[in-house]
């Protein structure tokens, strides 16, 4: 899958257009996703996801691991910082980005 997303700060180019994350398909998104632990599809290959949305909604932490444990992907979103900033752990943007946008709940 390749993205057409760019990141620039708290604002995100997609597909040329430059807007704050929380205004992005991906911010809808990761809103839709449910709180607590669920079995995602991603790429062909399940994950678990646990979602955790904290402080009154000032902090969404996702974590998924794919069930033979050969991949993860985290991240911590913060909606009410600069129009929404997110900040993976010790992965790309993109990564965490294209995991939101492309996981389906079992």
């Amino acid at each position: 899958m390749k993205s057409n997303i760019i990141l620039l700060g708290a604002s995100v180019s997609y597909l040329g257009k430059i807007r704050p994350m929380n205004k992005t398909e991906f911010y809808t998104k990761l809103l839709a996703l449910p709180n607590g632990a669920n079995n995602v599809l991603y790429k062909d290959k399940r994950y678990l996801l646990i979602k955790e949305t904290l402080l009154n909604g000032k902090l969404i932490k996702i974590y998924a691991e794919r069930l033979d444990k050969i991949d993860i992907v985290s991240g911590n979103y913060y909606p009410t910082m600069k129009g929404g900033m997110l900040k993976p752990c010790e992965m790309s943007d993109t990564k965490v980005i294209n995991f939101v946008l492309h996981a389906n709940v079992l």
